[in-house]
């Protein structure tokens, strides 16, 4: 299997394959220098663009620097990754003809205030680059911060009540 770097409707640059892949099959590991979530985020803290990985329960990152970072993201993806011994493997969950772009879904859980937004221009498309269970939550939390501001207006727009009572001087 031979991969190439070249442009992408997705997102700049994307990773193709140049034979096709079978389903099933290890297409690139996702390699780099590991760094704590700690040191990462201090490394990065004003960089608009990472290559970073999490492993596990995401204390620990790889900082990508192969061919794999080039690898976008899809919504309707033609691979998905795996974690084995402490690797990280693209794998093809289905048939990729030759030609075709490698895409996996990114499914982020971490990115503060940034929409993540997504370009693949899958049907399936979701508008953004987190998890669905990200998603969900970022609403939820988006709809509780409505509510509590809501709730402080009213509170703020109480009648002025004069001896008589209320609206009555």
């Amino acid at each position: 299997m031979a991969l190439i770097i070249r442009s992408s409707s997705i997102h700049a640059a994307g990773c193709y394959t140049t034979t096709p892949i079978r389903k099933g099959v290890r297409v690139i590991e996702y390699t780099g220098h590991r760094l704590t979530k700690q040191q990462a985020d201090k490394d990065y803290e004003d960089s608009s663009v990472t290559y970073l990985f999490g492993l596990g329960n995401g204390k620990i990152v790889i900082d990508g620097h192969s061919m794999a970072m080039f690898i976008n993201h899809s919504c309707d993806p033609n691979c998905e990754t795996t974690e084995e011994n402490d690797r990280i493997w693209i794998k093809s969950i289905r048939k990729i003809a030759a030609g075709e772009e490698i895409t996996y879904d990114y499914c982020l859980y971490d990115g503060g205030d940034d929409n993540a937004i997504c370009n693949c221009g899958a049907k399936t498309c979701r508008g953004t680059m987190y998890s669905p269970k990200e998603v969900r939550r970022r609403k939820s939390a988006a709809k509780k911060a409505l509510n509590k501001k809501s709730t402080k207006k009213k509170r703020g727009k109480r009648r002025e009540q004069g001896p008589l009572g209320p609206g009555i001087q």
